[in-house]
């Protein structure tokens, strides 16, 4: 539905409400295009599609995978962990339920197996006899949960080492050998299919060229819908190429696991040799590092298989080729075309390269001035940004010519030449190539154009723009909260409506009334309560507050006379001061 509405030959108008007459035009060219068989286009989409729903990397794939083995076996540890046995029997059980978590948490082998399940036990016993039973039902949960899955490892070494010296293991396949047989044949199938690919799309290529420079080709071939395999083609090409990226990685992974598995391997039998008793801290660790590495080539026949599945479904979304374009029919077409493989097309262009002073505003990147060049995140999957939107053509970038950033976006180019018209206005190329992007959809992701779609305007919009403008509508989401409650509570929490609940407290009040609390101390019972005290050593604190003081003052000495009287009937006093000062005293 997306491809169709973008589609600018449809006249869709993706931001506003389709009309009754819309939305069954709609409907009519999605059902004409869905049912289109021999449209590569479709084949493409429907190739696309399927990639992203089951395409995973390794890391997603193994943790998703550890996930469903861990949801597999909860059920197995539940019953362990949470079980409580008391008696003989009951613990035998548990013990039981225990071998059976060793087999299948290590995928060595299966619990019908009578003679693998011995060989577990006996494993198993040696490092975790039956006596240790009421230790481990004593732990908590998580310590027992641990405790599985370490005791898991050392059995799994174990019976690894036992096949390594021919002590058992019979069940347990040989992954190393089956993973160096089997890298080889799945990159080998990838390879053919990349080889295919390849031809094909150069042939293409070549065909669309031809047209582009006679018209009477173009005439002939116009019918056939070469763009559209073309880039079917180079979509499978991508997906491919990431298909071998994974197992070349895998390839390196599975090497160096065998050598630090023979390694390991090495170690343990020098450590063990014909020793009757051997400390546990020597041999479990090397115990465990054999478990993790067995882990680890388990963990690549996985994704080896995964890999391998991919590849083989891919397959049918490519077979439209053969229908299409039989070998006699292409070969026919071909005749007096030149093909030029991207190689060849890379080395014609290797001795030219852009003139940085031809251009004033914009910035060139070449190998010897950038220390990441060959890091840098391309444009358009690494193909001409300059031929996709004027051609519509899929050829590869040569990076030696130069590298133009606009925009914090790098771009290569085919020829010095395409570089130098891109150049010159970057802005209108790129929009030629979300146009042809638009009328092909498929090249949304073959080109990885999805950041640019976000911000696209309707192609309605843009063609009527000398009629009326309108601007896209501005959609967000948008929330609100109150409180409930915006004043403080005034519940009275003490209030009780029920008159039961009423009387019953009253009886509970009236009933403490009589009770009384009565204590007595005996002779025996004196000595028993524990007293403690604490005091305060003196100490001398002294203050002052006053001082003394003296000073001398002279001694008055006053004589009144005549104070008696005489004969005169009046009386006459004199006052005679024989004071003396301080110092002639």
């Amino acid at each position: 539905v997306k491809a169709v509405g973008l589609d600018p030959r449809n006249d869709f108008n993706v931001d506003q409400i389709l009309t009754k007459t819309d939305a069954q035009n709609l409907i009519q060219l999605c059902v004409t295009r869905l049912l289109d068989t021999a449209n590569p286009s479709l084949s493409t989409i429907k190739m696309q599609v399927y990639f992203d729903m089951n395409y995973a990397n390794r890391a997603e794939l193994l943790s998703e995978q550890h996930r469903l083995l861990e949801g597999r076996l909860a059920p197995v540890v539940r019953d362990i962990t949470d079980s409580h046995p008391r008696v003989q029997e009951e613990m035998e059980n548990v013990y039981r339920k225990i071998v059976s978590y060793m087999l299948l948490s290590s995928g060595l082998g299966s619990p019908t197996d009578i003679e693998v399940v011995r060989e577990v036990t006996a494993a198993l016993q040696s490092v975790f006899p039956q006596t240790e039973m009421i230790t481990f039902i004593s732990l908590s949960k998580k310590n027992k949960e641990q405790q599985l899955k370490n005791l898991a490892m050392l059995v799994t070494g174990i019976r690894l080492y036992n096949k390594e010296c021919r002590r058992g293991g019979s069940s347990i396949d040989d992954l190393p050998a089956i993973l160096n047989e089997a890298i080889p044949s799945a990159t080998r199938t990838v390879d053919e299919g990349l080889n295919t690919c390849h031809t094909l799309a150069h042939r293409y290529t070549a065909l669309l060229e031809s047209m582009q420079e006679d018209q009477h080709r173009y005439t002939q071939l116009s019918s056939f819908k070469l763009k559209e395999a073309l880039f079917n083609v180079r979509q499978y090409e991508a997906f491919l190429c990431i298909l071998l990226s994974d197992a070349i990685t895998s390839a390196q992974e599975v090497e160096k696991m065998n050598v630090r598995f023979a390694a390991t391997m090495e170690q343990l039998k020098n450590t063990v040799q014909n020793k009757v008793s051997i400390d546990t801290k020597e041999v479990f660790p090397l115990f465990v590092a054999l478990s993790n590495l067995w882990t680890g080539f388990q963990d690549e026949i996985l994704l080896l298989s995964f890999l391998t599945n991919i590849a083989n479904n891919l397959q049918q979304f490519s077979e439209i080729q053969s229908q299409l374009f039989p070998e006699e029919v292409l070969t026919s077409l071909l005749e007096g075309v030149t093909v030029k493989s991207d190689e060849e097309r890379i080395r014609e262009t290797m001795g030219t390269r852009v003139n940085v002073s031809d251009f004033k505003n914009q910035e060139w990147l070449f190998p010897e001035t950038t220390d990441n060049f060959d890091q840098l995140l391309i444009q358009y999957h690494g193909f001409c940004a300059h031929a996709i939107g004027v051609k519509g053509l899929t050829l590869p970038g040569n990076p030696t010519i130069g590298i133009l950033k606009h925009k914090e976006r790098c771009y290569v180019f085919s020829s010095k030449e395409a570089a130098y018209i891109f150049a010159q206005d970057p802005d209108k190329f790129i929009q030629l190539n979300v146009e042809k992007a638009r009328e092909h959809a498929e090249l949304i992701q073959l080109l990885e154009l999805r950041h640019q779609f976000e911000y696209l305007a309707p192609y309605a919009q843009a063609r009527n723009a000398g009629k009326f403008f309108m601007k896209p509508t501005t959609k967000c989401d948008s929330s609100t909260q109150t409180d409930t409650h915006i004043l403080p509570p005034t519940i009275v929490t003490s209030y009780e409506w029920n008159e039961w609940e009423l009387r019953r407290k009253a009886i509970k009040l009236a009933n403490l009334r009589r009770k009384l609390t009565r204590a007595m101390q005996t002779d025996l019972s004196h000595m028993r309560r524990e007293n403690s005290t604490q005091v305060y050593l003196p100490k001398d604190v002294s203050t002052q507050t006053k001082r003394d003081n003296s000073s001398s003052v002279p001694r008055p000495q006053i004589f009144l006379e005549g104070l008696r009287g005489g004969s005169s009937p009046t009386t006459h006093m004199v006052k005679v001061d024989l004071t003396r000062a301080v110092d002639e005293t």
